[in-house]
This record gives structure tokens, sequence and C-alpha cells, in this order.
């Protein structure tokens, strides 16, 4: 397993993370353990979660996942050898299913105190080595949202105050190193800036959406990760799984996702569809698997610290992790270039 630095900071994290949000929904606590075992033993040290997870949101699971990681963390005693992630949830109306949390979660100082507080006593521990704004409280670009609309809110939480509420977290040792979550350029700008200006606590990582289909971060974001030492956390590397080939012939595999919720419909435009069917002839032509060529290509990238990847089966993780040993030659990046340059980031 490689290990990259995350950001600025002294943490080292494994290139592939282990994502989590359908413990709890599509998975057990038992299958939960079994693939936090698993991942342990191949080297995987990054374990990322949130307290809305698992995924879709939902009153009756609220908070599920982090409590399965707390009770594994505790049961099997490592938590030194973790490096563990979690996230606050933002404004409500950017996310319907999350109005549960606190009456509608805000990323004001008193909602960031509560919601650490609540996370430290599901994950069982008494830090959090990265905390992480699930998504921004104003209207913006993410979660796959195209054709930037400005649209003026009253209310909103300044950035200025979260970072302050962040930074007292820091200051009192309950989180070792902050991050952000489906940002824009002009978000991370913001924090570096206030941080830099306050003398506050300067982020280390940004967790945005980075797969064949979606790699917008590479047109804005990219640059300013490398410039100015932001890791990214890349989630949804396998697009929901549409890139494992899995869904092509308009297959709809029973208890994958897609077929659960029509909800998540990001990747399976007609174009998105297309350029499917082109990277999956790749691999094959290529005799690779589809998915394990889809995370290399991630893994290759020098912005990227971590990918995040998450699996409802064993036989999933285990291909996923295994893709870690797996380097992609200047053929097939050029081949993928070729393919990209007919079907640019056809899910942003």
């Amino acid at each position: 397993m490689e290990y990259r630095k995350l950001g600025s900071s002294s943490i080292e994290v494994s290139v592939i993370g282990l994502g989590t949000m359908t413990w709890g929904e599509q998975n057990s606590e038992q299958e939960a353990f079994e693939q936090m075992d698993y991942a342990r033993s191949q080297g995987v040290n990054l374990i990322d979660v949130a307290e809305i997870y698992p995924v879709p949101p939902r009153p009756e699971t609220s908070g599920r996942t982090e409590s399965y990681v707390g009770n594994w963390i505790a049961d099997r005693g490592c938590r030194e050898e973790i490096v563990l992630a979690t996230k606050v949830a933002s404004r409500s109306e950017n996310l319907e299913a999350s109005r549960h949390i606190r009456g509608g979660p805000r990323l004001n100082r008193d909602q960031i105190r509560r919601a650490i507080e609540d996370s430290l006593k599901r994950l069982r521990t008494d830090h959090i080595d990265l905390y992480q704004v699930h998504w921004p409280e104003r209207p913006a670009n993410f979660f796959g949202k195209l054709n930037y609309e400005h649209i003026a809110c009253e209310d909103l939480v300044p950035i200025s105050e979260t970072l302050d509420a962040l930074a007292e977290l820091v200051d009192e040792g309950l989180v070792k190193h902050i991050g952000i979550s489906n940002e824009t350029p002009w978000g991370l700008h913001e924090y570096l800036r206030l941080s830099r200006e306050k003398s506050l606590p300067r982020l280390v990582s940004i967790q945005n959406a980075y797969n064949l289909l979606a790699r917008a971060y590479e047109v804005g974001l990219a640059e300013m990760g490398l410039r100015e030492s932001i890791g990214l956390l890349a989630y949804s590397p396998l697009a929901f799984g549409v890139l494992t080939g899995k869904y092509l012939g308009n297959q709809m595999p029973e208890n994958s996702r897609l077929t659960l919720w029509s909800r998540f419909s990001r990747y399976s435009s007609e174009l998105a569809t297309t350029a499917t069917q082109a990277y999956s002839e790749l691999a094959y032509k290529h005799s690779m698997s589809f998915a394990q060529m889809s995370l290399a290509f991630i893994c290759h990238q020098p912005f990227v610290a971590s990918c995040l990847v998450g699996a409802t089966t064993m036989e999933q993780l285990k291909e996923n992790i295994s893709c870690s040993d797996l380097r992609l030659s200047t053929e097939i990046l050029e081949e993928i270039s070729q393919i990209n340059a007919l079907y640019p980031s056809p899910a942003a």
C-alpha cells in the first residue's frame, strides 16, 4: 500500500481510503466489521464517515455509520492506527433529506459544537483526525450541478464564522485537522484567505467527486490543490458503480444503488453511458478490470491524496483495494485522454 501526505499535515494516508456510506443501510454492522478488518489487513488506514451517513439519509438510520465505526475501533483497540475522518452537515435546503439533523443543520458555532460532540460519542473517541464541512452553506455548483446561477440568500452563515468554530475545536484538541467537501475554487480560496488573514488553522484537504466521468476538479481546483498543498480525497471514484460496467446494456442488478434509489442519476445520462461504454471497451482491450482501471486512473493523479472506495460486498472491496498496486501504461493513459476529449466530463 502506498501512503501520501495529507496536504500540508504530517499525516500520511493510504492511497486507497475506505468509504462507508452504505453501512447501516445496504450493509449490516457485521458486514462493516468484515470490511474494516480486511481493509486494515491490506494497509488501509483512512476511514471516512459523516454524521448524515448512511445514504440516503433518513431519521431512522442517522448516525448509524459512525456508530459502526466507533464500535469496531473500540472492539479492535486500533484507534492509533486509524486516520479517522468525519463531516458536519450543512444547510438543509441544499439537501432535503438532512433536515432531521438538529432541526436543520447549519454551519454556525453552536451547531458545529453539537455536531462534533455527537460524532465523538458515536465514534467512541476523544478526537477526530480530519473534520470536514460536508457541503457549503451557500447555493453553489456541487453534487454535479452545472450552469452556475447566482442566488442571493439571506441568513447565510459566513465562512468566517464556520472557520472560527472549527478553529476552536482544533485549539481544544477535539480535531487535529480540518477540510472541506463538495467545494468550489472560490470556496477553497475563501477558506485559505481567512485562515491566512486571521491566523487560523489551515485546510489540509478537500473531498470532491472525481472519476472518469466527472473531471471538473481538474479545471479549477487541481492547480490550487497542488500549489496550496490541499490533498484531494476523491469520492465516487466508480461513479455509483457505473464505472464497473455493471449497468451497461440497461442492466439493473438487484440491490445495487441505482436500482434501489432513482435519485442517484448523476452518471446515468445518455452521454455518460456512451463514455462509460468507451472506457469499458478500453479496459477490455487491455485485459484489465474496468473497475481497477478506473480506480488506478485516480490514484495516478498527483493532486490525489486518497481514493475513497466503497463496497457492498467483500468481492467488490477486495477488487477495489487491489488496484493500489496497479500502474497504468502511457498508452492506456493516452487512450483515456482521447476518450475524454470526445466526452469531456459528461457528469461534471
